[in-house]
């Protein structure tokens, strides 16, 4: 059974930086041959894509955060994380980890809030 769980958010101030970090039990990242993905969810808004990054440590961005959110993952740790720098008050939501080819499986969310 494949479980993901997410930790690391929190309150902020703009400019301020955060690490997420997503760990996976059930599916070893050394050989998992889909993306590990990092979405979110502000209020009122749809899901969206943030950050992915393939087994082979390819990483892809949205526009929104290039620049300023770094996707990496370690696989002896079996944990996928995203560090977040410059953060402004637009970047809150709520954070998921997702992986799978769809993908499928998703962790339950870390809050990520930024005050202005």
């Amino acid at each position: 059974q494949v479980q993901l769980v997410e930790s690391g958010g929190g309150l902020v101030q703009a400019g301020d930086s955060l690490r997420l970090s997503c760990a996976a039990s059930g599916l070893a990242l050394s050989n998992y041959l889909y993306d590990i993905h990092w979405f979110r969810q502000a209020p009122g808004k749809e899901r969206e894509s943030v950050a992915r990054i393939s087994r082979y440590a390819n990483a892809d961005y949205a526009d929104s955060v290039k620049g300023r959110f770094t996707i990496s993952r370690d696989n002896a740790k079996n944990t996928v994380y995203l560090q977040m720098n410059s953060l402004k008050p637009e970047d809150t939501a709520v954070y998921y980890c997702a992986a799978g080819r769809k993908p499928e499986y998703w962790g339950q969310g870390t809050q990520v809030t930024v005050s202005s």
